[in-house]
């Protein structure tokens, strides 16, 4: 471990002066702690635990750094100017190790100074101790989880099996249901699950259709039902069956044999305001009243999510699938009153809904993809069904756009045949208009309807624009007329004027801006993904972006996100409207730092977007 060089010594100075938590030490301190450190370099998938590496703090000064605990559970992540004291962090948390994920340069401050350096400076001594701590519960919760969402399903399912054979009656079925006092039975034939039968199936399937009982079980059972891994978690279990309405998942162990089933009523014991319970209640409404009543619950609901640990991508995934299921059921009531739809067609969700990314106070941002049979006389059909369902979001707490993006406008109503022809003149002749039309349109998933529809338009989408280097540059040329709300030194750029004067715009001028850069990438690269999250991944797999680009845009993605989920829980709980709007002055200096760090990432990232794609204009 070499000794740090007096030529090196005040590019640390200036280094640690804009660290926390060195940033408040005189001159001559951080002076006297520079000659104090000792350089040491980690290669990509080195592991450090405390019984082979020295006591002490050590400093990132570049790379990225995992501490994970025994199980090989993400504690944190830390990146450059962070620290960590493994020793420390150990006293009260065995078993946590470090592993790098980058290369990395660290300084490496020794046990004795360390600590001599917290008894002369109590802010410095305070600083480490709420940081071991806020490790300490983050461990926590990734073993004791009092997030619910966090729990594996093996903790939870049963493990005592019913089972029939295909070839027992309906009758059969039911007496060993009722004997067992269980809500469902598995249907399999020599090992292999060939479907499952509920108690719903049985009203529904057989009681209310008149069914003779005598018949097989094999023609009302729901055949091939998807399972899940008991190592799967709460959370993963709520989504499927948010998105899937259903309410029973068998689940397999490693080696796909089947060991326990879990229902949606385990998951309400495990936690009253699951979302399950939320997404059961809208489909049993049968007014726009009641569904507007389960809606105000949300604020509420989505700020206790987040005081029990729940993560930003967690939260935002489960109000979408709460956001689609009020669609859906508004969807449902206004055929019960219109009749069967004279041609299939497809209700779309744009923008944040398409991407699952959904938080308090969306607006809508939907569309109608009609079959290309459709006839002018089933036009009114359409229009009336576009507006019960915009009219029933907004009153359920979903706005109306206020550029009109919905399928009440003509324009978001069209037969497929159409939506080519309007990508087509989009890609051809990208207008500042249309630019701002594909950042919502291009985000698109099925919520209602046939969902081959939406899959052959973003076919045909892709299609226009990957081989469009001038539709791409002009997309570029988006990106970059918003840049990430960092100025020189590191100072924010917040709002001059209006309403939100001096505060920072986390929605349009940080989060979208990920979105935007994820989009283009994934269009110009034939990338069918839509969530961010995801593109980013499938850019990562294609080798379209850096391994360390990729990850660097997810956290930064992940640390916005999560300070935006925070602030509007804390605004929920003061009683304030919620907004996307935050005063960097009332922030702590750890949450700055972060921000400041993930703008910069942002910054980075538009520069690459610019020297990829801008030449696509020709200048």
């Amino acid at each position: 471990m070499p000794a740090i060089s007096s030529n090196d010594l005040r590019l640390i100075t200036d280094f640690l002066s804009e660290s926390l938590p060195f940033d408040e030490l005189e001159f001559e301190d951080l002076d006297r702690l520079a000659t104090q450190l000792v350089i040491q370099y980690h290669r990509r998938g080195d592991h450090l635990d405390t019984d082979h590496c020295t006591p002490g703090l050590r400093i990132l000064r570049s790379g990225a750094v995992e501490l994970v605990d025994n199980q090989k559970e993400l504690i944190e992540r830390l990146a450059e100017s962070e620290s960590f004291n493994l020793h420390g962090i150990n006293e009260e948390r065995p078993g946590v190790g470090a592993e790098f994920i980058e290369d990395s340069l660290v300084y490496f401050l020794p046990m004795a100074d360390y600590q001599a350096l917290r008894q002369q400076h109590r802010h410095i001594d305070r600083y480490f101790h709420s940081q071991r701590g806020r490790r300490v519960r983050r461990a926590a919760r990734q073993t004791s989880a009092p997030s619910y969402l966090t729990r594996r399903l093996s903790t939870l399912m049963s493990s005592k099996l019913v089972s029939v054979r295909p070839d027992n009656t309906i009758q059969e079925t039911a007496l060993v249901m009722g004997q067992r006092r269980v809500s469902c039975a598995l249907v399999i034939d020599d090992e292999e699950l060939l479907g499952i039968i509920t108690d719903r199936d049985l009203r529904s399937r057989v009681v209310a259709r008149n069914f003779a009982f005598n018949r097989l079980v094999s023609e009302v059972m729901t055949p091939s039902p998807q399972c899940m891994l008991d190592s799967d978690n709460v959370f993963d279990a709520t989504l499927f069956m948010t998105e899937k309405g259903i309410h029973h998942i068998p689940i397999e162990n490693n080696q796909q044999q089947l060991v326990g089933i879990v229902t949606a009523s385990d998951l309400m014991l495990v936690r009253q305001n699951d979302p399950v319970y939320l997404v059961t209640h809208v489909k049993r409404q049968n007014s726009v009243q009641g569904l507007a009543q389960i809606c105000q619950q949300l604020p509420q609901l989505m700020s206790q999510w987040i005081g029990s640990g729940g993560r930003a991508h967690q939260v935002s995934r489960i109000l979408t699938a709460i956001s689609d299921g009020v669609t859906r059921r508004l969807i449902d009531m206004a055929i019960d009153e219109l009749g069967p739809p004279p041609v299939s067609f497809a209700w779309m969700g744009f923008g944040s809904q398409g991407r699952g990314e959904q938080l308090l106070g969306a607006d809508q941002d939907n569309g109608l993809l009609l079959s290309d049979s459709v006839k002018p006389e089933h036009a009114s059909y359409f229009e009336t069904l576009a507006h019960r369902v915009c009219d029933g979001l907004n009153t359920c707490g979903y706005p109306y756009c206020h550029g009109k993006v919905m399928a009440t406008t003509d324009q978001w109503r069209q037969p497929l045949r159409g939506w080519k022809d309007t990508v087509d003149s989009w890609t051809k002749a990208p207008t500042k208009d249309a630019v701002m039309r594909v950042s919502i349109f291009f985000d698109v998933r099925c919520i209602y309807g046939d969902p081959h529809l939406v899959d052959e338009l973003q076919d045909h989408m892709l299609e226009r624009s990957q081989s469009n280097s001038i539709f791409i540059a002009a997309l570029a040329e988006n990106v970059l007329d918003a840049p990430a709300p960092l100025g020189l030194f590191r100072q924010f750029v917040v709002e001059r004027s209006g309403e939100h004067r001096s505060h920072l715009d986390l929605k349009t001028r940080a989060v979208a801006i990920i979105v935007d850069i994820a989009r283009i990438h994934a269009l110009a690269n034939g990338i069918k993904a839509i969530n961010t999250h995801a593109r980013l991944k499938e850019l990562m797999q294609t080798k379209v972006l850096a391994i360390s680009d990729a990850r660097n845009l997810q956290d930064a993605w992940n640390v916005i996100m999560q300070i935006r989920c925070e602030h509007q829980a804390e605004q929920v709980e003061k009683g304030d409207d919620v907004s996307n709007y935050i005063n960097p002055d009332r922030m702590s200096k750890l949450v700055k730092r972060q921000l400041r760090d993930a703008f910069s990432v942002i910054s980075d990232a538009e520069q690459g977007v610019s020297q990829r794609y801008r030449p696509g204009l020709g200048r």
